[in-house]
C-alpha cells in the first residue's frame, strides 16, 4: 500500500513540476519573442518566423537557468493540490511522515537532475550554439570574429577598411605572445605583415614590442609599434564567456585549448562544477518548499504560500549572485562560488529537518 501511495505522490510531483515548468516557458517564450523582433527590427526581409525560430531554439537553454525556481515552485505547487484536496492527512495515517515526503521528493528530484546534467543540458547547449551562430550572421559585430584553438588565439577583425587576421601564441595578463599580423586590403591583397614577441592589449590602442613588419619585402623592425583595433582584452575575453552554448565534451576540449593559450580555466572549471552540482542544488530548493509548506499552516491562503516562495527565490537569486560577484572579483576560488550557496542551503535544510518530524 505504502509503495503505491509512493508512486502517487512521484506521479502527483511530476505533474506538477509539467504544470510549472509549462507556465515560465510560456512567459519565456513570450518576453524573448519581443525581445528577437526588437532585435529583427533593422533587418531587411524579415517577417516573424525567425524570431519565434530563434526563441524557441532558446527556450532550453534559458529553463536550465532558471530550473531550480522552477522546483520550488513546482513543489510548493504540489503541497497546496495535496492540502486542497485533503489528501495530506490520508497520507499521515499511511505512516508516510513528514521526512517520509521529504526523502520521496529528494529522491526523484536527484534522479530528475540526474537526466537534466546529461540529456536536457547536452540538447539545451547543441540549440544554444545554434541560436548563438544564427544572431551572430545577422549581428551588426559579424565582422570581428575571435577563437581559440590548439594553436593559440586566432581574431578576424576590419578596422578601417582592412581587414586582419592576428595570431597570438598565448595570453599572459593583458598581452599577447608571439603574435603574427597579417594585413589585407578590402579585396584580399596582402599589404603588410607583422610579427612581434607581444603586445598589450588593455586598450584598443595596441603596443607591439620587438617585432618586424614586412611591407612587400621591405622589411622594418621595430622596438614598439602602436596597432589599431576593434579588440582589446575586455572584448576578446568576453567572446568566450557564453559557456551555455558548450556542452560537457566542448567544455572539456575548450578547457585544453584555454591551457594551451595560457589563459585562465577558472570559468570553465567553475561552470563545470555549476552543471556537476545541479542535481543537489535542485534537490535543495525541493526540501527547501517542501519544509516551508510543512511549516506553515494548511489553512494559510495560496497567495501566502506563492508570495513566501517567489521570496525565497528571490533570496536564493541574490546569495548567488552574491558568490558570482565575488568570484568576478576573484576574491574567492571558483570552486567555493559554487559550493558555497549550496552549503548555506543545506546548513538551512539540516536545521530545519531536524524539527520537520515533529510537526
Amino acid at each position: 500500500m505504502i509503495t503505491e501511495y509512493k508512486r502517487y505522490i512521484v506521479s502527483k510531483f511530476l505533474t506538477s513540476l509539467l504544470k510549472i515548468s509549462l507556465i515560465f516557458c510560456s512567459i519565456i517564450l513570450i518576453m524573448n519573442l519581443f525581445e528577437e523582433i526588437n532585435f529583427f527590427k533593422d533587418v531587411e526581409n524579415q517577417n516573424l518566423s525567425m524570431p519565434l525560430f530563434l526563441t524557441i531554439i532558446n527556450l532550453p537553454s534559458v529553463l536550465f537557468e532558471i530550473f531550480p525556481f522552477v522546483f520550488l515552485i513546482a513543489s510548493i505547487n504540489f503541497f497546496i493540490d495535496i492540502i486542497d484536496a485533503n489528501e495530506i492527512n490520508t497520507f499521515k495515517i499511511l505512516g508516510i511522515t513528514n521526512l517520509k515526503f521529504v526523502q520521496i521528493l529528494s529522491v526523484t528530484t536527484f534522479l530528475i537532475g540526474i537526466i537534466i546534467i546529461t540529456i536536457f543540458y547536452s540538447v539545451s547547449s547543441s540549440l544554444k550554439f545554434a541560436y548563438l551562430d544564427i544572431k551572430n550572421k545577422y549581428s551588426k559585430d559579424d565582422k570581428y570574429l575571435a577563437v581559440i584553438t590548439e594553436n593559440g588565439l586566432w581574431v578576424r577583425d576590419m578596422y578601417k577598411d582592412k581587414i586582419k587576421f592576428i595570431n597570438a601564441e598565448k595570453i599572459n595578463n593583458q598581452d599577447l605572445i608571439n603574435i603574427t599580423i597579417s594585413e589585407f586590403s578590402s579585396n584580399y591583397k596582402l599589404e603588410r605583415s607583422i610579427t612581434a614577441k607581444k603586445a598589450d592589449i588593455k586598450y584598443n590602442k595596441w603596443i607591439l614590442y620587438d617585432g618586424v613588419i614586412n611591407l612587400q619585402n621591405d622589411i622594418k623592425k621595430f622596438k614598439n609599434l602602436k596597432f589599431e583595433t576593434n579588440f582589446n582584452l575586455d572584448k576578446i575575453l568576453s567572446l568566450f564567456d557564453n559557456l551555455s552554448s558548450q556542452n560537457m565534451f566542448k567544455l572539456y576540449s575548450l578547457k585544453k585549448d584555454y591551457k594551451t593559450l595560457g589563459y585562465s580555466t577558472d570559468k570553465i572549471n567553475g561552470y563545470q562544477h555549476k552543471i556537476y552540482s545541479y542535481p543537489i542544488y535542485l534537490t535543495l530548493m525541493v526540501i527547501i518548499g517542501t519544509i516551508l509548506m510543512i511549516s506553515t499552516k494548511h489553512n494559510s491562503s495560496k497567495i501566502f504560500k506563492i508570495i513566501a516562495g517567489i521570496i525565497i527565490s528571490v533570496i536564493v537569486y541574490y546569495i548567488n549572485y552574491f558568490f558570482s560577484v565575488v568570484i568576478e572579483a576573484q576574491e574567492i576560488h571558483y570552486t567555493f562560488s559554487i559550493w558555497g550557496p549550496q552549503l548555506i542551503f543545506s546548513t538551512i535544510v539540516f536545521l530545519n529537518l531536524v524539527r520537520l518530524n515533529e510537526k
